[in-house]
């Protein structure tokens, strides 16, 4: 048709951006599905490293048997993890961000998800942010404010895990140490780091 005119009863196609605008938001969903997903397979591997049974890891992950089975024969021929060191205090920079992850969700339920750390901490959960030095500043930086403000309803400890993990942040021939050759992604490492210190918070560890 001359000058890209359309017959009539064609319907219209969506602009580029309109289409950008639409796909955002699922793009994110399926992102943050790929690298939960992602995020299992590598905390199996560890599991078998404690020398878990398929069982358990089945039960624990969700996961079917066969499943398991496939993913334990997968890793046979990997190179095995080093043993896994779980004390709390470490300093590499992925440790050190899954303990202010894990921080910031303890304040952000302590305070009923009022917190001003509450939106950077879902987005984060929900992968719709990454952990990158932007990121975590700007959560140090909510952190750093619902501590002030609120010091009479959170626990000193609270506080005192903050100072800690600041200053470790700061420090940056500790924070920006290499990981050794072979050991756990950093995913791993922060989502094992954010469990821990939740843990030691609510007094389980």
């Amino acid at each position: 048709m001359a000058g890209g005119e359309r017959e009539p009863g064609t319907p219209e196609t969506l602009t580029e951006e309109q289409a950008a605008r639409m796909l955002v938001g699922m793009n994110e969903v399926i992102r943050a599905g790929e690298e939960m997903r992602k995020l299992r397979t590598e905390m199996i591997k560890v599991f078998l490293g404690f020398g878990w049974t398929q069982d358990k890891i089945a039960r624990l992950t969700d996961m079917s048997q066969p499943a398991v089975s496939k993913q334990v024969t997968k890793y046979k021929t990997d190179e095995p993890l080093p043993p896994l060191d779980l004390a709390l205090d470490q300093y590499d920079t992925p440790w050190l961000e899954g303990r202010l992850w894990g921080l910031a969700e303890e304040v952000s339920e302590a305070l009923h998800d009022t917190a001003h750390c509450s939106r950077a901490v879902d987005a984060l959960a929900r992968g719709r942010k990454r952990f990158t030095p932007r990121t975590v500043d700007d959560l140090r930086r909510h952190l750093e404010v619902d501590l002030r403000e609120h010091r009479a309803r959170l626990p000193a400890g609270y506080r005192s895990a903050y100072d800690e993990i600041s200053r470790a942040l700061d420090v940056p021939p500790k924070a920006a140490a290499a990981a050794t050759p072979g050991a756990a992604p950093a995913s791993v490492r922060r989502a094992l780091a954010h469990q821990l210190q939740r843990d030691r918070l609510r007094g389980d560890a």
